[in-house]
């Protein structure tokens, strides 16, 4: 497991240098002269280009492995944030913003494809992809307020060219740190031969089949109904990171957008260092999350008066049941030789939603609440991903 401690000390680092950008990119974009349209524009980008890197990834992490793709990222990244940095009118941060996302898209599947590789159980791959969202949590606790102090101290370009240098330090520590083990794809390995099914008993006395995927089930692929609820997630992420720096509680300065923020990753904390949520079904774990997320939304549409720092909590402590749930239920639906596609697709869906989130939002913030947009985009997918699951277990 030294491997795994590695790669979350470099996924803390990058995530705490990526999460320190949200509370300043739409101030340091309306310092430039940015409309909100724009700005929504800008953020929507960034996830536009994810998705070629995304599908390059996917791919190219089964055939090479995942080392490569994350060291590459997180300097290439680095780079750009160094360059971003020395950008003076919002066209240019649009073209740094979409090479970055390009950029960084490989850093998430070939991640938690190597993470998932690591994995000798059901059980160890759940706890794995909760403690890679522990990782990404404790980053952002802290990473917003930073970040909003950085540009108090430093101002934005210097702010960005102390994240850009973290980020590219990172990145080359990991060529000598990371050890990995992979063995390069081939059709054997691609899908495995259907076996008879060997079955044990968990921690509960039920019966569940042995191995990281269901057998009798690898050949039947993975139904687009299961990327509802990613879609739906990001996009109401997306709606959230572009309209809180925006709404009245955040204007008055940019350490309060970065304390409402750190609220948001505390309340993920909270909900991650419940150990016995892993005990629970991750397709329930997702379905109920996703649902308490939901309402959260609709109330902050309708303008309900729970305090806004309680809210933002209880959205992350939602997040924090739902992300690794659904990690989790990706690898135990994806055959070993296909966790790099698989985990491709997860961050295309996101990426999708991430994109959709902040233009809708730019685009009828004036029209009707974005928050309410967040909470429509969720319900789809609470309707959607249960049909996949139907699908999914047909038996053959």
């Amino acid at each position: 497991m030294k491997t795994a401690v590695w790669l979350y000390l470099f996924l803390f680092v990058a995530m705490f240098d990526l999460h320190a950008q949200y509370p300043i990119l739409s101030p340091f974009a309306l310092s430039l002269g940015a409309v909100p349209s724009f700005i929504g524009l800008i953020m929507g980008m960034y996830s536009v280009t994810h998705l070629p890197g995304n599908l390059i990834a996917g791919y190219g992490v089964d055939r090479f492995g995942s080392k490569r793709f994350i060291c590459a990222s997180l300097m290439a990244g680095g780079f750009l944030l160094i360059l971003q940095a020395g950008v003076d009118n919002p066209w240019e941060l649009l073209v740094i913003r979409s090479l970055s996302g390009f950029a960084l898209a490989f850093l998430s599947p070939a991640s938690m494809a190597m993470l998932a590789r690591l994995a000798r159980s059901k059980v160890q791959q759940s706890r794995l992809m909760a403690g890679n969202g522990l990782v990404h949590t404790l980053a952002s606790v802290v990473s917003p307020a930073a970040g909003a102090l950085l540009v108090h101290k430093l101002g934005f370009s210097q702010s960005f060219l102390a994240l850009g240098i973290l980020l590219m330090l990172t990145g080359l520590i990991t060529l000598f740190a990371l050890k990995e083990d992979h063995q390069p794809e081939t059709p054997a390995a691609a899908v495995p031969p259907r076996s008879i099914p060997s079955h044990s008993a968990d921690g509960h006395g039920k019966t569940q089949r042995s191995g990281l995927a269901s057998q009798g089930l690898d050949d039947i692929p993975i139904p687009w109904f299961f990327y509802g609820i990613p879609i739906g997630l990001s996009c109401a992420q997306g709606i959230l990171f572009f309209e809180l720096p925006l709404g009245s509680a955040a204007r008055s300065s940019i350490m309060t957008t970065g304390l409402l923020f750190t609220m948001v990753s505390i309340g993920a904390l909270f909900s991650l260092s419940l150990l016995f949520l892993n005990r629970f079904s991750a397709f329930g774990r997702t379905l109920f999350g996703s649902l308490v997320l939901a309402v959260i939304y609709y109330g902050m549409a309708v303008g309900w008066n729970v305090p806004l720092p309680v809210t933002l909590f209880l959205i992350g402590a939602a997040k924090g049941m739902i992300f690794p749930s659904i990690a989790a239920l990706l690898a135990e639906m994806t055959p070993a030789g296909k966790y790099g596609r698989a985990f491709s697709i997860l961050s295309i869906s996101f990426s999708i939603g991430s994109f959709l989130g902040p233009i809708l939002a730019g685009q009828l913030r004036t029209e009707v609440s974005p928050y309410f947009l967040a909470f429509a985009a969720l319900m789809t997918g609470l309707i959607l991903m249960p049909l996949g699951r139907m699908r999914r277990s047909i038996p053959t």
